[in-house]
């Protein structure tokens, strides 16, 4: 298929084109192919920079085209208070598989944020446990926002805990998002106290400690820790992990840069005691939950083909809605 130069799209754009049910089917999907070895495994790269850092992931997937898609991020907590700038910014390149033609270009905040809500919710599909009603959000940017809508499509949550560290963004948190689910969200400053009476906790922080260890949370469990995107950051003590089934979104980079990695650096896991990849229980090839008190940790670290699946998503519905700025880099 000859593509007719590379479509620019922008966060707007983006927004009206990708809804958070869409994404998430997506994301399961991909999940799902990847699960049953019909894609390649994704790659990634990260470089440190003074303040933050950059991440370079990229992976091929078949859909109704053969995609390539490689996502840049910077990602700068201090972003903010300090420049009023977003923490991550990017762009992610989709590329025709087949032939290397580049198809778009696009603004990664979006799909970044809405991707990463989806694969929680996807991970809680198959290892919360159905009767879910109570849970804790712990990091309440924007990122806590879309993990909380993400999983309200699948809970009817009776109670919500909001904690950050800053207290005003938990309090504003709850009054907005209490306002638009129609569900009760309270601040809460003890956030052991909350997770204890929570039966799934999210969190998604640039904590470089950890926020929860083995007696924070009761059996039966479902903790999201997304935070962990390099080795720096930490936000589950390795005694939780050591306690708790363990599904990875992909093993090798968890292994390097999420909670699994403190886990493993601390030498009370090793890489055969996890229990999964989310894409093999998605795929049926490993059971999900199987009982009502195991306590499980889905170590969500952000897996290129959520972006590639998302990203071509995009692409596909802009296409037919001629949405977007056509360019070329040579006539």
């Amino acid at each position: 298929m000859k593509a007719d130069g590379v479509v620019l799209l922008t966060s707007r754009e983006i927004q009206i084109l990708l809804t958070l049910d869409e994404c998430i089917e997506a994301v399961e999907h991909a999940f799902g192919l990847y699960g049953e070895g019909k894609a390649v495994p994704p790659a990634v790269l990260s470089l440190h920079a003074h303040d933050g850092g950059f991440h370079v992931k990229a992976g091929l997937l078949d859909l109704e085209r053969s995609y390539f898609g490689a996502k840049v991020n910077g990602n700068f907590p201090e972003n903010g208070p300090r420049f009023g700038l977003p923490t991550i910014q990017g762009v992610i390149v989709l590329c025709d598989a087949g032939n290397g033609t580049p198809l778009a270009m696009m603004d990664s905040r979006e799909i970044t944020a809405l991707r990463t809500g989806a694969a929680t919710a996807v991970a809680a599909k198959y290892l919360a446990r159905r009767d879910s009603r109570i849970v804790t959000i712990c990091g309440c940017g924007v990122q806590g926002r879309i993990q909380l809508k993400s999983l309200c499509r699948l809970f009817p949550f009776q109670t919500v805990f909001a904690y950050d560290q800053r207290e005003e963004l938990a309090a504003q948190f709850a009054l907005e998002l209490a306002l638009e689910l129609k569900i009760p969200v309270t601040p809460v400053v003890d956030l052991a106290a909350a997770v204890l009476q929570s039966d799934i906790c999210v969190t998604c922080t640039s904590s470089r400690q950890p926020l929860l260890d083995s007696g924070a949370v009761s059996p039966g469990s479902f903790i999201a820790a997304v935070g962990a995107d390099n080795p720096q950051k930490q936000e589950i003590h390795p005694s939780l992990m050591q306690k708790s089934k363990v599904v990875c979104d992909i093993l090798e980079q968890c292994a390097v840069m999420g909670d699994l990695h403190h886990a493993l650096e601390a030498c009370v896991v090793n890489r055969a005691d996890v229990h999964a990849e989310l894409g093999e229980v998605v795929a049926g090839k490993k059971p999900g939950r199987e009982s009502d008190d195991e306590t499980i940790v889905f170590d969500s670290t952000g897996m290129a083909l959520q972006d590639v699946a998302a990203a071509a998503f995009v692409y596909e519905k802009a296409e037919r809605q001629g949405l977007g700025v056509r360019f070329r880099f040579a006539t």
